[in-house]
């Protein structure tokens, strides 16, 4: 059970955080000297030369001002040193730190020194040995691991506190009714009327701060896409990846992110608007082709792992073959796209023709298989789920007139497949808007995030709904919500059936972007997405029952073996190993669903300060 300690003006301070002695015993003044003398000797060294040679990625050989991989040294540093000094005490700066924990100083210690280190071994393996480093990259390698040491001789919380008055509203509104929920937020409201307001409580900032912040964060989110994305070297992605995973575990540890959960929640609409312009954004902060068909790739996926979210991550349903849903839409689209290899080339629908196709047939699809075997419960399901999907492979795969009837083509699919065109803007053609040149998979980038917006939409919709309230009840305990008379087998027909539609709108416009359709992507696993596993790992490492969680989940997993050409071969040795770790250290997903998060981590004391200072 949850010990939920709340402390008011008149209460007693509650006790801090339990401290862990350091992993390095050093002297508490030593200690934070130490860090901050080795975080600003990695900041000297990113401003000198690394290597003599050009030959590596970022060119490394410039002193006076840092490049390539130095930048995310001094990024690292740089962060630490802020986080070093609003730990220690220092004034001014006690916002960034708002559990008061050194947890964060050590983590993004290990960021910088983990993106130095990794940058100084591949100039030695790249180049032929140490001889190649210049001593800049000796006084990086240096300064990062003396930043490490001193780090590890900080005092450590097993168990930072919590933001303070903020974490009680952020625990109501999780609350299944309304009327609790708004309960909450008027006890919150009578709180901050009677003027205990906070330094921890991100309400008591200006409203127009709260919403430059979530504008900030947005924009940052959105250069850091585009970096990842743009990027033509795996050495700066891999160093990317390791800052940003040790950054962001540090501004946990710090309290910010749960602080910046509340102000998302808070601005819920106004939040939703500044994600839609970032992504409405990523087409004109670049004019690489490659680059947008990466981005309209991810939307595609994110959106399918969205629609599979509704009956795994809502329901509790493991469909293994989902993506055949995906196939069917495109499939649908296809036929009915005037491609002269359709058996029905003449026909030619309009784009919104052509999606209600794909939709209704993946529909159609979703209840013929959900009617007979959603009775079956977990692994049983699972199965009956995957034949479904090799079925369907195996299915289109014969339909080639020779096998079978003259349908799909077999294994040659249906090829040139024409662009869209919507109130006469030709989506193949370039088009130039304020003065930027949207190429073809731009314009087929902004037709699927218009999409993704309207699966959002009807994700959330339906979540907040009370068939989605039955969803819950269903994945929680099925044998409990038939006995309280929720009609278990309509609830998760209905599950099924709205995941198999929405996988099919993502599918008419894959149909689209790819040129042609054919059998083999839509398999259980394959080397590349689409499939199943790909985007089941995407739900469950993103976040099941969230919104955002599946679509960074689904980003991630594109992006990773796009830039790491040598994982292509490992996809799903890499997804295993993923997920054993996110099991182990974080089974509620990347993004986690408060409920989710909140049992597997029922035994977590929740300390909720009164007052600052207390």
């Amino acid at each position: 059970m949850t010990d939920i300690s709340l402390a008011t003006a008149d209460s007693a301070v509650p006790e801090p955080a339990h401290r862990t002695a350091p992993l390095i015993p050093l002297p508490l003044k030593a200690a934070r000297a130490t860090t901050l003398a080795g975080a600003a000797i990695s900041i000297v060294s990113t401003f000198l030369s690394w290597t003599y040679t050009t030959a590596f990625p970022g060119d490394l050989t410039v002193t006076g001002y840092p490049g390539g991989l130095q930048v995310l040294t001094l990024a690292g540093a740089l962060l630490t040193t802020l986080f070093a000094l609003s730990a220690f005490g220092v004034k001014g700066l006690g916002k960034l730190n708002p559990t008061g924990s050194q947890n964060s100083v050590l983590l993004l210690a290990l960021a910088t020194f983990g993106t130095t280190w990794y940058t100084v071994i591949a100039i030695a393996y790249e180049l032929g040995g140490l001889a190649n480093l210049d001593p800049g990259g000796v006084i990086a390698a240096v300064g990062t691991l003396v930043l490490v040491i001193g780090a590890l001789g900080l005092p450590l919380d097993r168990r930072p506190a919590l933001p303070a008055d903020g974490e009680f509203y952020e625990l109501g509104r999780f609350a299944e009714n309304r009327t609790v929920r708004r309960g909450y937020r008027a006890l919150r409201d009578l709180r901050l009327a009677h003027g205990e307001r906070h330094v921890n409580d991100p309400r008591s900032m200006p409203g127009w701060v709260q919403r430059l912040i979530i504008t900030l964060v947005a924009a940052v989110g959105l250069y850091l896409l585009s970096f990842a994305i743009g990027t033509e070297y795996s050495e700066i992605f891999i160093g990317l990846l390791i800052l940003t995973a040790f950054g962001v575990w540090g501004l946990g540890a710090s309290g910010l992110l749960r602080q910046f959960s509340q102000l998302t929640a808070e601005h819920r609409g106004f939040t939703s608007a500044m994600g839609f312009l970032a992504a409405l954004a990523y087409p004109f902060v670049q004019d690489n082709e490659h680059y947008a068909n990466v981005g309209v790739n991810i939307l595609i996926f994110g959106t399918v792992a969205l629609g599979l979210n509704i009956v795994v991550g809502l329901t509790g349903l493991l469909d293994l073959g989902y993506v055949a849903f995906l196939g069917v839409g495109a499939y649908a689209a296809a036929l009915v796209s005037g491609s002269e290899f359709s058996i029905w080339s003449g026909v030619q629908f309009p784009f919104w023709a052509a999606a209600l196709t794909g939709m209704a047939a993946s529909l159609v699809f979703g209840v013929l298989i959900g009617a007979p075997t959603l009775r079956l419960r977990g692994d049983y399901l699972a199965i009956v789920t995957l034949g479904f999907g090799e079925i369907f492979r195996l299915a289109v795969n014969s339909l080639d007139g020779v096998s079978g009837p003259k349908i799909t083509n077999g294994p040659n699919g249906i090829s040139q497949i024409p662009d869209l065109e919507i109130l006469g803007y030709n989506l193949g053609d370039p088009h130039i808007i304020g003065g930027f040149t949207l190429g073809r998979y731009a314009n087929y980038y902004l037709l699927m995030l218009l999409i993704t917006v309207i699966v959002v939409i009807v994700f959330t919709r339906s979540a907040n709904s009370r068939i989605g309230r039955a969803w819950v009840a269903i994945r929680e305990d099925e044998t409990a919500a038939t006995a309280m008379g929720i009609n278990g087998f309509r609830v998760k027909l209905i599950a099924f059936a709205l995941g198999a539609a929405l996988a099919g709108l993502a599918g008419t416009v894959s149909a689209h972007v790819t040129y042609n359709v054919v059998p083999g992507p839509y398999q259980f696993a394959g080397a590349a997405p689409p499939n199943s596993a790909f985007l089941l790992a995407a739900v469950v490492l993103g976040g099941m029952g969230t919104v955002s969680g599946p679509m960074l989940g689904a980003a991630m997993l594109y992006l990773i073996p796009e830039k790491l050409g040598f994982l292509e071969k490992y996809q799903l040795f890499a997804f295993g190993i993923a997920l054993i770790l996110l099991m182990r250290f974080r089974p509620e997903g990347l993004v986690p669903n408060r409920r989710r998060q909140l049992e597997f981590h029922a035994d977590d004391t929740l300390v909720l300060p009164g007052k600052a200072g207390a």
